[in-house]
């Protein structure tokens, strides 16, 4: 789920902040040229600060579930009996007789003590645990991609038409994506589809009328 989170946020990110620029600038009536390396600047600079983001709020999650183990083998080395009877109350909470209980958590604890107390007391596993590097790719890879689509819109669309290109293209894409990460974290389609269109198409409109604002005004 952790790069499921960071490449969502990375490719919803690329689109509006790419997107809304790029309106926003237009909206200004500046060059075609002006727009392109507004929005590839856009691009390059989100893309690296989505990657310097996620790796340093991951790498403190990381830190975190290093400190929380360490302090874990501490307990277990100066009162192993405590921890199991804390880990077997884990098991009987979730509905396990109490002599069963006991024998899950011996077992358990004979396996890999750390382990089952990282799983079931903290909440960390193998699967779950923060990975800042892969979060980083993730971000920055997906970020480009979310980019990429009103970018070459700058490069390609006659100026008399790209805003209206910008947001309906925009629009879509971000439906898609909305659609497409609610589908794959099991969370209600549509849901995810208007969260995401709702909120590009106000970030976009504040773009516009700030760009056509300052344009006016400059």
């Amino acid at each position: 789920m952790g790069w499921l989170r960071a490449g969502v946020l990375g490719a919803n990110d690329g689109l509006i902040s790419t997107s809304s620029l790029i309106i926003g600038v237009a909206a200004a009536s500046p060059t075609p040229g002006a727009i392109f390396v507004a929005a590839l600047a856009a691009w390059v600079a989100g893309a690296l600060a989505m990657a310097a983001g996620e790796y340093v709020s991951v790498s403190s999650q990381a830190d975190s579930e290093k400190a929380d183990l360490a302090r874990e083998r501490g307990e277990l080395a100066a009162d192993p009996a405590a921890e199991r009877e804390e880990l077997a109350q884990i098991y009987v909470g979730r509905g396990l007789d109490l002599s069963l209980a006991y024998q899950v958590a011996d077992q358990l604890m004979a396996k890999d003590a750390v382990s089952a107390h990282a799983r079931d007391e903290l909440g960390i596993s193998e699967i779950t645990a923060a990975r800042p590097l892969q979060a980083a790719l993730a971000s920055a890879a997906t970020f480009t991609v979310g980019a990429a689509l009103p970018t070459l819109l700058a490069l390609l669309t006659p100026p008399n038409i790209l805003i209206a290109a910008v947001v309906l293209s925009s629009l879509a894409f971000l439906a898609l994506l909305g659609g497409v990460g609610a589908a794959t974290g099991g969370a209600p389609v549509m849901r995810g589809v208007i969260r995401v269109t709702v909120g590009g198409a106000i970030a976009m409109a504040v773009s516009a009328l700030v760009g056509r604002i300052s344009g006016a005004v400059v």
